[in-house]
């Protein structure tokens, strides 16, 4: 199993940093017994200066405290003071290549009376790309993404993730890297812990809100495509369209930007070096670490433009 932390580790946790072997939680939460907690998952990267950079944790950290709300968790916390935090405790572990974790997690509570406070804990580790390098194999789960109707889809929570797991584990044991949920009526709806997009004819596709965790990755490549007048068009589309597809990528802040092999035992037709996922797949590395031109690549920039 993955280490995460060791003796020298420290996390925040209600404004005081702790180490992470010393840190206790009640084994009676709520949270453990019924996930009841909500999360996000955050990158910070060395800049292409050397500076740490957290990416977008304003979009994150707005986020948790919208999924806080939408499930009646008590979170006082404002995003400045979050990211402040967030900052503080990649100094004390001296990472700045960093997964970030915060965690809004409820209290001892083994009925169903609402809570009237909460903890909130950061914690950071060393990750590498969630799935690597290698393209995917990719095959549609017999699972679906939870109905919107039975829970507030657009938050982050904890609990959701178990329909992830168990959806994952199915697809891994048959051999695959990861799945493709449906939704409730039978469209595309998302990976495990990631959005979709897939390349038809020159244009990408991703499934619309609604199904979906609007991902903040997802946001990021929407905003990449408009800068590289990639068309792109937001809508409801079935497994067979998937399967016509000239090229496909997940897309999140675990999994950055990453391509696929297959799906559905079916090999894209177009190389993955020459699509549009991995235009974008490009741009957003350079776009993490605000990278910012050489030289000699403005030179080759003017030229080609006088």
């Amino acid at each position: 199993m993955a280490s995460y932390y060791n003796e020298n580790t420290f996390l925040w946790l209600d404004g005081k940093l702790v180490k992470a072997s010393e840190a206790k939680t009640d084994l009676y939460g709520q949270s453990m017994h019924y996930g009841y907690a909500v999360f996000e998952g955050i990158r910070s990267y060395r800049s292409s200066l050397g500076e740490t950079k957290i990416f977008k944790p304003v979009e994150h950290y707005d986020r948790l405290a919208h999924s806080a709300a939408a499930y009646n968790l008590p979170y006082t916390y404002t995003t400045q003071q979050m990211i402040d935090a967030t900052y503080e405790v990649l100094r004390k572990n001296n990472i700045q290549d960093a997964y970030i974790r915060p965690l809004v997690y409820a209290p001892a509570n083994m009925s169903f009376v609402p809570n009237t406070e909460s903890y909130t804990v950061i914690e950071v580790w060393e990750m590498a790309p969630f799935f690597g390098e290698k393209l995917l194999k990719v095959v549609t789960s017999s699972f679906q993404r939870p109905n919107p109707k039975a829970f507030k889809i657009e938050a982050k929570a904890s609990g959701h993730y178990v329909n992830s797991i168990v959806a994952s584990h199915e697809a891994k044991a048959k051999g695959y890297d990861e799945c493709i949920l449906t939704d409730m009526n039978g469209y595309i709806a998302e990976g495990t812990g990631a959005n979709v997009f897939f390349e038809k004819d020159g244009r990408l596709f991703t499934p619309s809100t609604g199904n979906i965790l609007p991902g903040i990755t997802r946001a990021t490549v929407l905003e990449l495509c408009a800068t590289l007048d990639i068309p792109v068009e937001e809508g409801s589309f079935t497994p067979r369209d998937l399967s016509r597809a000239d090229a496909a990528f997940f897309c999140g802040t675990a999994a950055e930007v990453i391509g696929w092999e297959s799906y559905d035992d079916k090999a894209f037709p177009k190389p993955w070096k020459e699509t549009l996922g991995r235009k974008i797949q490009l741009a957003y590395k350079d776009l993490v670490i605000e990278k910012t031109p050489s030289s000699k690549d403005q030179k080759k920039h003017q030229l080609e433009t006088i």
